[in-house]
């Protein structure tokens, strides 16, 4: 029984002490915050910027990325397999329509190029011959069907003997059903000759088409071949830049394969790349941003690429100012696609302390103070901020990172 009674006072005094460790922890607590709201924090003027809310037109962009190419650049490829003999100009030089870049060993084409003139010149003797033999076939079938022709008409003669004779009573039937039988035979010995002629004929005609046929392929070979070794002759087809060469000296290059090359370096276009997931709000002629350094270069889109690689795609830029100075191939560039634009309204720069929420907290300058005030944002870009609500024009707000200052509601400014 006093074990008991001692366990529960021992409990009520663990209670007791538990509800004071709460009390007094509530009390440093409230005491921290209540010195927070007393005591008023501070910041130097030179430690954020600030920018004035006034009205001006805004553009809603989205980022991308971007790299400058040459408007116009010219891939000169291998015609043949061969290999690289000379590098004549080098990446960087200009060029003038009609020079040599560099020169390829032909050797083996050349070889090839040989080797098919002499099958046309025998494609060519075959024909001859194949007419030769056809027309001799041709001569002597038509000889034989003469002939036909001929022992044709003497039988019909043996037939008239046979029955004048029969008739005189010198001959008998059967002289003159041997001879009429005699020119029946040699009747339909013509008609089977005079079909094989038919078909002679056609056979000719079909023989010595396949073999000008042949011969008209093979001469369109060796036609393509020779413009392939002209072209081997690797020349800048127009004035311009060589951007890029082959220089590996006596490496094998196959057909296809590119070896130089050449730009012109007067105007560009941006190759731009985005996320797939903003293919959705991308189309043809939409306004675009570039940014070089603090300079900026407006354009569009010309087209949109319907491939996606990597969960990017890619789409193409037309830029207004082409020439630009500060222009050079291969440069990487930031890219904005204007998706909206507002005119007349209220705006503050962009900064760190818009995190991109509609709705949020800034400090706004008023009398020496920065004051905590709750403002709507609209569109945005990387200059601007749209303030619907919560700031007037004129008013000054700070746009540096003041996430320090989350639990203050004013901020004393010195100098």
């Amino acid at each position: 029984m006093d074990k008991s009674i001692e366990e529960e006072v021992t409990a009520k005094r663990k209670k007791k002490t538990r509800i004071i460790v709460f009390v007094i922890l509530g009390i440093l607590v409230s005491g921290v915050f209540a010195l927070r709201a007393f005591i008023r924090p501070s910041i130097a003027s030179a430690e954020f910027t600030t920018s004035v809310a006034e009205t001006g037109d805004i553009e809603n962009t989205i980022n991308a990325t971007g790299e400058v190419l040459p408007e116009f650049e010219e891939v000169l490829t291998s015609p043949i397999n061969a290999a690289v003999r000379n590098v004549v100009m080098d990446a960087g030089t200009k060029v003038r329509a009609g020079q040599s870049i560099l020169t390829l060993d032909k050797s083996s084409a050349e070889t090839d190029f040989e080797k098919l003139k002499f099958q046309i010149e025998s494609k060519e003797n075959e024909i001859r011959k194949l007419k030769l033999d056809l027309e001799k076939t041709f001569y002597d079938i038509n000889s034989n069907n003469n002939i036909k022709q001929l022992r044709i008409a003497n039988f019909k003669d043996a037939v008239s003997s046979a029955q004048r004779l029969y008739k005189a009573g010198g001959g008998t039937k059967e002289d003159i059903e041997q001879a009429q039988l005699n020119l029946r035979v040699a009747e339909l010995e013509k008609q089977q000759l005079e079909n094989e002629i038919k078909n002679k004929q056609q056979t000719m005609k079909i023989e010595i088409r396949e073999a000008e046929l042949a011969f008209s392929y093979s001469k369109s070979d060796l036609i393509a071949l020779k413009r392939k070794l002209d072209l081997a002759n690797v020349i800048a087809t127009r004035e311009g830049v060589v951007t890029w060469v082959n220089k590996n000296i006596g490496a094998s290059i196959k057909e296809g394969e590119s070896l130089a090359r050449i730009a012109n370096l007067s105007s560009y276009k941006i190759a731009g790349s985005i996320s797939e997931n903003m293919l959705d709000q991308l189309h043809n002629s939409m306004p675009v941003i570039i940014r070089i350094n603090d300079t900026q270069l407006r354009g569009s889109i010309a087209s949109i690429s319907p491939a996606v690689n990597n969960s990017i795609v890619s789409f193409e830029i037309q830029l207004e100012e082409k020439n630009n100075k500060l222009l050079r191939p291969n440069m990487k560039v930031d890219v904005f696609v204007i998706t909206e634009t507002r005119s007349k309204v209220l705006r503050v720069s962009n900064g760190p302390a818009f995190k991109g929420s509609n709705e949020q907290e800034v400090f706004v300058l008023s009398n020496g103070k920065a004051v905590r005030r709750n403002v709507k944002t609209g569109l945005s870009n990387f200059d601007y901020v749209e303030i619907i609500n919560g700031i007037k024009a004129g008013e000054t707000v700070i746009t540096s990172d003041m996430s320090k200052y989350a639990y203050s509601k004013e901020i004393s400014i010195t100098k």
